[in-house]
């Protein structure tokens, strides 16, 4: 009997189902008014017997229906996985389909089985062995399999991974063709289903951190057959709004076949070429569709969506101060330092003592004065010097001093100088320059043997 069934085999016998009473005990301690359970011996036997006055417990009837399902024989089942979760260690849960009817099965399994799930996916064709067991707190049928074998790949998957090809090859999940979102949206555009969880997820998440954006929602069906035409047709309607900034697809977790719209080759082409940033928010971050690779930005879920696609006005306030911060910090940096340099240049012995610059400038004209001063000087004594020599030799030279010695100067008539008395003729006038005075005479006799005659 498995851990399961034993659990709730105690909690029967708390009831008063199952276990013997003691004879010297009220019967599982009933209260006295008799609103406690009954023993189980005063409890119908059979089904049939049972009464509005006196039904079964669902305890009794959920153990009934689980001691049933326990008489089952172990089966290997066939299927298709729609639906796997094998995150704990301990635990893990698959949906099988049919591979050709609309049925499903919950199948259930322990560590051993998880560790031979994790490595299968949605849309995998696997075989189960197990045995079915009622779970008592829910009086729930489930399979718990403890093996699992891959048959094939399902033929869904297998259809979408050819079109997943197809579309990759035309380019369009190039990420060159990607489109980035942009940083302040003031309005978003949201599909998804009316009254959906997903709506209001990501309106609640978008106005927590940004409340000044506004919506244009449009309502689709986003699952069945209608599921491609309505979301094609929302996306081209927002995509032509010239208000929209983004669009955002949104769509809760659910089944492999739930999502299947979202991998229609019209809705993956209509996201490609929306022309408006398109975010795909459809599914639980385990679950994958081909609008994902189309889309200009996946999210996990549409809270991720709506944390994505606009930014927190807390972060951007505290950007802001920062920024205004370092602004304020350098600006007074930049003060100070102008300050320190006005300090600097108004402490300067030019600003506090102006004459100071004068100095150098006096003291070179005062140097330049003296040298000049000096040069005058030592030009003035040459020049002096040679004068006195120039009059020295001048005086010795001039026929002043010949003069001065007793000689006299004579000049003819017509001025010059005579040296020679054969120039004379006798009654020639002749000039006589002495030391004192001049004298005019007149030629009497030539050869020296007669003085001449005064006049």
């Amino acid at each position: 009997m498995s851990l399961l069934y034993r659990t709730v085999e105690s909690m029967s016998s708390a009831y008063g189902y199952g276990s013997p009473t003691r004879p010297d005990a009220p019967a599982h301690n009933m209260p006295a008014d008799g609103s406690g359970p009954k023993p189980l011996d005063q409890l119908p036997r059979l089904a049939r017997d049972t009464t509005a006055e006196n039904p079964w417990p669902v305890t009794v009837l959920s153990q009934k229906f689980h001691d049933s399902v326990a008489r089952w024989p172990e089966a290997w089942v066939g299927g298709q996985i729609v639906e796997i979760n094998m995150r704990r260690p301990t635990s893990g849960y698959i949906t099988l389909r049919d591979n050709f009817e609309e049925i499903s099965l919950p199948v259930m399994g322990f560590r051993a089985f998880v560790s031979k799930a994790r490595e299968f996916r949605q849309g995998d064709r696997v075989v189960i062995h197990g045995k079915p067991d009622i779970w008592m707190k829910a009086t729930r049928l489930s399979f718990v399999a403890d093996d699992i074998r891959r048959v094939g790949t399902g033929d869904l998957k297998a259809q979408i991974d050819e079109l997943r090809k197809k579309l990759k090859g035309e380019g369009l999940f190039d990420a060159e063709n990607k489109v980035p979102l942009p940083e302040f949206p003031a309005c978003i555009g949201l599909i998804c289903a009316p009254q959906a969880r997903a709506e209001g997820d990501v309106i609640t998440n978008v106005n927590l951190r940004w409340p000044v954006v506004q919506f244009k929602i449009v309502h689709a069906h986003v699952q069945g057959a209608q599921c491609p035409s309505d979301v094609i047709n929302a996306i081209q309607l927002l995509d032509q709004d010239p208000q929209v900034d983004v669009i955002i697809v949104a769509r809760g977790g659910g089944s492999f076949e739930d999502l299947i719209g979202f991998s229609d080759e019209g809705v993956v082409r209509a996201a490609a070429a929306c022309l408006t940033p398109l975010v795909s928010a459809v599914g639980h971050e385990d679950d994958w569709t081909l609008i994902d690779l189309a889309a200009d930005l996946r999210a996990s879920t549409p809270t991720d969506a709506a944390k994505r696609v606009v930014p927190d006005v807390r972060e951007q306030c505290q950007l802001i101060a920062s920024a205004r911060a370092q602004m304020h910090m350098r600006v007074s940096a930049r003060i100070d330092n102008e300050i320190r340099l006005i300090e600097g240049y108004a402490n300067r012995p030019s600003l506090t003592r102006p004459l100071t610059m004068l100095e150098p400038h006096q003291r070179f004209l005062d140097d330049a004065r003296q040298r000049m001063e000096r040069g005058l000087t030592r030009i003035v004594d040459d020049a002096g010097l040679n004068v006195e020599k120039l009059h020295a030799s001048l005086t010795a030279l001039s026929p002043q001093s010949t003069l001065n010695r007793g000689y006299a100067v004579v000049q003819g008539e017509d001025g010059r100088v005579l040296d020679d008395a054969q120039n004379i003729a006798p009654g020639d006038e002749l000039t006589l320059t002495l030391k004192h005075g001049v004298v005019v005479s007149r030629a009497t006799v030539i050869g020296g043997r007669r003085q001449g005659k005064t006049i």
